[in-house]
């Protein structure tokens, strides 16, 4: 098993407490202070979890150019006071960004004793298998 250095830990909290300041957000009706919070929380907690230069390599990447500038695109519009419009725009930045890893998290969740049964049901399932094909995202 790998060792979990004391800074992935913070940025496990960061990225936790920035999940959380935008649900925050978005249930008190987009309020854009908890939003612009939770923005900059989770993208430190990222940069503190996986190391600043590949937060860098992993946003600037040639094929994801267009799902980085929507995403950060959107956290300035929050910033700016607007912050349904650019909770649209970065929430599909956000798709674009991290759909490759969609799969992987629909497999895992599968085998989570509880969540893989509510997954197998029938209605769940068909959603569940198109989001887990890893072809039908972008």
């Amino acid at each position: 098993m790998l060792p979990v250095t004391d800074f992935q830990k913070i940025g496990v909290a960061l990225a936790g407490f920035g999940i959380g300041f935008l649900f925050l957000g978005v249930l008190l009706f987009f309020d854009k202070g908890l939003l612009a919070i939770g923005n900059i929380l989770f993208i430190c907690g990222l940069a503190f979890v996986i190391g600043l230069e590949r937060t860098f390599r992993f946003f600037f990447q040639a094929h994801k150019i267009k799902a980085t500038a929507f995403f950060f695109g959107g956290i300035f519009i929050v910033l700016v006071g607007w912050p349904i419009i650019g909770m649209c725009i970065e929430i599909y930045g956000f798709i674009l960004l991290f759909s490759g890893f969609f799969p992987v998290a629909v497999n895992f969740l599968r085998r989570v004793p509880v969540i893989g049964t509510l997954l197998n049901l029938p209605g769940i399932s068909i959603l569940v298998d198109k989001v887990g094909d890893s072809n039908s995202v972008v």
